[in-house]
């Protein structure tokens, strides 16, 4: 810049030759600025182009992964060179929750930025979003970025077709349907509010089904596989980011790995094997039962979509441009032949979905943004799903809706103060009423199991007991009490 700005004269003439009546022609000092400013004018607005471009954003999460299930997060056996690669050139953050402990309510959570206790979609029976429901993708799209969804929308049972496009997708490609995601040898997929039919055929058995159930339309275990549907969501993603990447974009890539058929996991012709995958590739040789082989080709593949996007990042030239997040929608399953313990999914954390202690709901939570994250950095900021809404508007410029989020944008510029939580406030009523609450280092759960006679009252230190073994009730009563109230004031009744 300071070779362009010696090439401004550093006065200006005032004398002028006329040649021709009506016209001027400049000379001296003047024909030289011109000349100067002809020069620069593009330059500057190329480099106001640049100055100005907002980051694109794509939000990666995977279906039932585990705390411990990434070799960044302590996982042993298996291998994720390509997420251990992203955490090493981003932020690794310890204390990040999801919105809820199944995937319907805590995709809700994510979308909307509020938690369980104010939400539309607070378990994974019927009930889906309003029109008037604001989320992420709506607000970025208001920002003037491109939305694209692919994956498994599952919000809600059962949504429209086009539920994506009413919430701000400007593209869907996926399963609308949770239990259409069970499948992943579906006859068909959704593009767009359509349906777009695969090579792959279902039994015959579970077609009837399916027409007995419209709730579950898609669902079921196929008898011919041709058509791998993360496969095919991927190809729609990658695509879209290729198509779009001259300007702003907004990915959701909501991979329903490492998630299990649960229809294939009760069929004997498959085995009771769940964990569908086109092979199991390296893992065919291990001394390990079928659904584990399929488990941990499943995290082979999710890792291996993280390379892809960092691969086609740099190919398109904004990998520096680009914010990449990733995240699970709650903890480990244990399902379709899979045990959640075989590849100690859960870590240090003691439970798995549909629990609200730590390995329900803490998920791994990576962000990587070139030039802007510091690499190789860790945060155990408490945070959760309801955040992303307040963050990313943070990011692109636009005014938050209401939520029960915080902005932790601060967090990943290491500037600025960053806002903590009052408290994080969970609900799940699926296996009884049940509540928890996370304060600082204190952890709350209330909950009456369908078979208990009476409530449950657990109180954690789980700065100090990560794995949630001794109930400190009856040592810090006072504790609970004030923990108790959050409870009570966190809850509002469904609209």
């Amino acid at each position: 810049m300071d070779e362009l700005a010696d090439r401004i004269p550093p006065r200006l003439s005032t004398k002028f030759e006329s040649t021709v009546p009506g016209s001027l022609v400049l000379i001296g000092p003047m024909q030289s600025l011109l000349r100067s400013v002809c020069f620069l004018f593009p330059l500057l607005i190329a480099i106001g182009t640049l100055e100005a471009r907002r980051p694109n954003v794509i939000y990666m999460l995977v279906d039932d992964l585990g705390y411990g299930d990434l070799a960044c997060y302590g996982q042993k056996t298996l291998s994720t060179p390509n997420l251990d690669r992203m955490a090493s050139e981003g932020m690794r953050f310890t204390r990040h929750y999801t919105g809820s402990t199944v995937c319907a309510p805590s995709r809700c959570v994510l979308m909307t930025g509020l938690h369980t206790g104010h939400c539309r979609v607070r378990g994974n029976g019927p009930g889906v979003l309003l029109p008037s429901d604001v989320t992420v993708a709506a607000k970025m799209k208001e920002a003037g970025y491109k939305t694209g969804c692919f994956g498994k929308w599952g919000i809600g049972n059962p949504p429209p077709l086009d539920d994506p496009a009413i919430h701000g997708f400007d593209e869907f490609y996926g399963y609308v349907n949770m239990y259409h995601a069970h499948n992943f040898y579906p006859e068909f997929m959704v593009k767009n509010g359509e349906k777009v039919p695969t090579r792959n055929v279902s039994y015959a058995d579970w077609k009837k089904q399916e027409a007995e159930n419209p709730a579950r339309e898609g669902f079921g275990v196929a008898k011919v596989k041709k058509d791998y549907a993360p496969t095919l969501i991927s190809n729609e993603m990658i695509r879209f980011i290729e198509n779009t990447h001259e300007e702003p974009f907004f990915v959701y890539y909501a991979l329903n790995i490492p998630h299990t058929n649960n229809e294939a996991g009760r069929d004997e012709r498959v085995g009771k094997d769940g964990m569908e995958v086109p092979s199991h590739g390296q893992f065919s040789d291990k001394d390990w039962p079928s659904p584990e082989k399929g488990f941990a080709r499943m995290i082979e593949i999710i890792d291996g979509e993280v390379g892809k996007i960092l691969l086609k990042l740099k190919q398109l030239g904004i990998d520096e441009d680009t914010i990449l997040l990733f995240a699970s929608d709650n903890g480990p399953h244990q399902e379709g032949g899979h045990k959640a313990d075989f590849f100690d999914s859960n870590g240090p954390l003691r439970g798995i979905k549909r629990d609200l202690t730590e390995g329900g709901i803490r998920t791994p939570f990576i962000v990587r943004w070139p030039g802007t994250v510091k690499a190789g950095s860790e945060s155990s900021h408490i945070s959760g799903f309801q955040d992303l809404m307040p963050t990313l508007c943070d990011l692109v410029g636009v005014e938050s809706p209401g939520t029960d989020g915080i902005s932790f944008l601060p967090t990943l510029r290491g500037k600025g103060m960053q806002k903590k939580h009052s408290h994080l406030y969970w609900e799940f009523g699926e296996r009884g009423p049940a509540q928890a609450v996370v304060q600082g280092k204190w952890k709350a759960i209330y909950s009456k199991p369908r078979r208990a006679k009476e409530y449950q009252m657990e109180l954690y230190n789980i700065e100090t007991d990560i794995a949630e073994e001794t109930n400190l009730v009856d040592k810090h009563p006072e504790v609970w009490q004030s923990l108790r109230r959050l409870m009570d004031v966190s809850h509002e009744d469904e609209k």
